[in-house]
């Protein structure tokens, strides 16, 4: 299928790509690495007017820690400037292993972090564990910028509070005393696959003692979720494997999967529950029952 017309807009500042979108009244769609829009455009389910281009915005790729802040994060940043990024590897490694876990290495070099977030797949597997790691989005408007906690950024599928003339500019995941952080996902093919289930956790513990957790589900609900309940059962008491077998059903329990072709709302919740515990194992550094850490 060929690219139908549009107008294409390459603008130098994230201020003029915000007036250039402003301008299109809700027609135009930035672009940035593609892999998600060029195909929709092709299929028929988006039309827009006008493409705005960020490439030219250069600072937009850059990955870095900012004392402060935390490690900043432009939305043109590829996935595999994730995987790469010293920043993310030595502060936050389960980001650079969940994108090295997405798609190919093709996309990867194309695929952005921004991108991935506003196109608000459910399946998404970058958007749990940014949530678990308590990361914000910054975005533009015209003659403004706010920043939104991620937790609160999706609405539903393929929807998110971003407004027609609005540019996620960076993603910026805090600093904290995390102990650990993981983030493992089931799918139906080894390399490439699409979420049947993600897990991703981040835990602050003292041994086998949990002072803090985030257990956030993706592919198992409209919108990426937290697990409050069974983050209520596992904060504040040591780990057990009789506790992680009843967090793991609580969090099953408190997820809203569909029934499709890669399997049912049952099966989702019981993978949910297994998902869980192994994720909890691997953000401690703990090992499963083969002896592995997981």
């Amino acid at each position: 299928m060929y690219l139908p017309d549009f107008d294409y807009y390459s603008p130098a500042t994230v201020h003029d790509a915000c007036l250039t979108l402003a301008r299109l009244e809700g027609g135009g769609r930035v672009l940035a690495g593609g892999t998600d829009l060029l195909p929709q455009m092709k299929n028929g389910t988006l039309a827009p007017t006008a493409l705005v281009s960020l490439k030219e915005i250069r600072e937009l790729g850059d990955i870095a820690y900012v004392p402060g802040r935390g490690v900043v994060i432009g939305a043109r940043a590829t996935q595999n400037g994730l995987v790469r990024s010293a920043a993310l590897q030595e502060r936050y490694p389960a980001v650079c292993e969940t994108a090295h876990g997405m798609a190919n290495n093709q996309v990867r070099n194309r695929g952005t972090i921004g991108g991935n977030l506003v196109s608000a797949v459910p399946s998404a597997d970058l958007p749990p564990i940014l949530i678990a790691l308590g990361a914000s989005v910054t975005v533009a408007a015209p003659g403004q910028t706010r920043s939104i906690p991620l937790e609160s950024f999706f609405v539903r599928p393929r929807c998110s509070v971003i407004a027609p003339d609005q540019v996620v500019t960076e993603v910026v995941i805090p600093d904290q005393a995390t102990t650990g952080s993981a983030y493992i996902k089931f799918g139906l093919r080894r390399s490439g696959a699409l979420a049947v289930v993600g897990v991703a956790v981040s835990v602050v513990a003292r041994g086998m003692h949990v002072d803090e957790v985030r257990i956030v589900l993706g592919a198992v609900s409209p919108t990426p979720v937290r697990a409050c309940e069974a983050e209520g059962l596992l904060k504040g008491n040591t780990v057990t494997e009789g506790l992680l077998e009843e967090v793991g059903r609580a969090a099953g329990q408190g997820c809203r999967p569909i029934t499709d072709i890669r399997g049912s709302d049952e099966y989702r919740r019981d993978m949910v529950a297994v998902f869980t515990r192994r994720a909890i194992r691997k953000a401690l550094g703990l090992a499963d029952g083969t002896g592995r850490s997981r």
